[in-house]
């Protein structure tokens, strides 16, 4: 009995799914041939070639049914970084003669906002909307933004920290009604929430495969055809993918990624029942901790987020105590720097506060009892913590 006691308090619990997903097992046993068997190079002129080029297209068709788009206007990439990569540069480089202003959000993602920034030093001119204490920003102001040289709106779908969904089919409308187009980091929303980038009215989209339980190292590009939306090349060395990301295709990871889209559009209604069951258990819980506020809690939200900060508790500390839970305290891409996440930042979030905020993020594995002992960890810790700065 004794044993079986500790054992539960040292199962290690994974709740940074927003980080990364598992891969599927039915997604690895597609993949499993295209290492060993049907090994071929998809640009290569004979039958093992054309195998491998027949299962990308199979994979395209299937990535495009997920956000409903043509296959044609899918590009495979390395991830949704390189993908947001080859979109701003590609884009507004490519437009440089019609103008250079692009409208962007201080709560985007840091793929988006370095890349703005590097865009920014070569002569282009970024506005960065502000948000207010809910992560929104003000559609007039956006309105009012828009100037004869703005070229590009980079807005983002769903935030990953946040959870917060941003109305991007009203946001494209407002765009599209001055004649510029929208590009959307669709990453996080993508298999939790329908995309449909027709009705939405995105014109250029970014994701990823192993945000949706597919392999790392594969993400999509979306361009609209029907607007005839194009980018620049600025990679070379072959004409793969239509030339936009030369290289030898990563066929195995395609496969994956393209098995993983299908499942989760046959999953997709089941999963969002799920995960906003976890999340009402999860928010109960955590609202009984003394302090504790849910950032974004009456707003739109992703259902498997959850993003809470602790009045007057050590960040550090917290995570350091809760050794056995898998959370963090933002992006993945930034949360081993010791920094407050500039997501809270911006929402004005003092700097101590969001230090010690949590983000946890459920998936397909999380349980009922998984949440519960969360809860039940994260309040002693926060408990003992406070007794400690006392």
């Amino acid at each position: 009995m004794h044993n079986a006691k500790f054992l539960k308090v040292t199962r290690k619990i994974y709740l940074d799914y927003n980080a990364t997903t598992p891969t599927d097992t039915k997604v690895v046993e597609a993949m499993l041939p295209y290492f060993t068997q049907n090994f071929g190079n998809a640009n290569s002129d004979h039958s093992f070639g054309w195998y491998a080029e027949d299962a990308v297209e199979t994979a395209r068709n299937q990535v495009a049914k997920l956000v409903n788009c043509r296959a044609t206007e899918i590009t495979f990439t390395s991830g949704a970084t390189e993908a947001a990569n080859l979109a701003l540069f590609g884009f507004c480089k490519g437009n440089r003669n019609k103008g250079n202003h692009i409208i962007s959000c201080k709560t985007e993602h840091k793929a988006l906002l370095e890349s703005l920034e590097a865009l920014e030093s070569d002569g282009f001119e970024v506005t960065y909307l502000d948000v207010d204490r809910q992560g929104n920003f003000d559609l007039n102001v956006l309105k009012a933004t828009i100037k004869p040289s703005t070229i590009l709106a980079c807005l983002m779908l769903a935030n990953n920290e946040t959870g917060l969904i941003h109305p991007i089919k009203t946001i494209a409308e407002i765009a599209h009604s001055k004649n510029v187009p929208v590009m959307s980091d669709i990453t996080q929303a993508v298999g939790k929430i329908p995309v449909d980038l027709q009705e939405l009215g995105i014109d250029i989209a970014i994701f990823s495969s192993h945000k949706l339980y597919g392999p790392k190292g594969v993400g999509a590009l979306y361009l609209n055809k029907r607007k005839n939306i194009s980018i620049d090349k600025h990679l070379y060395g072959g004409s793969h993918e239509k030339g936009v990301r030369p290289g030898t295709l990563n066929v195995p990871g395609i496969v994956g990624f393209g098995a993983a889209c299908e499942i989760a559009k046959q999953s997709l209604v089941e999963n969002q029942q799920k995960f906003k069951s976890l999340q009402n258990q999860l928010e109960e819980g955590l609202l009984t901790i003394e302090g504790a506020t849910i950032n974004c809690l009456d707003e739109e939200r992703l259902s498997n987020t959850t993003n809470v900060s602790f009045k007057g508790v050590d960040g550090t500390k917290l995570l350091r105590y809760l050794n056995t839970l898998a959370v963090s305290r933002g992006s993945a891409c930034t949360s081993n720097q010791v920094k407050p996440s500039h997501v809270l930042k911006a929402m004005g979030v003092e700097d101590e506060l969001a230090l010690a905020s949590l983000r946890i993020s459920t998936g397909r594995n999380t349980t009922s009892e998984d949440i519960e002992t969360a809860v039940s960890q994260i309040k002693k810790a926060v408990n003992q913590l406070k007794t400690i700065t006392v």
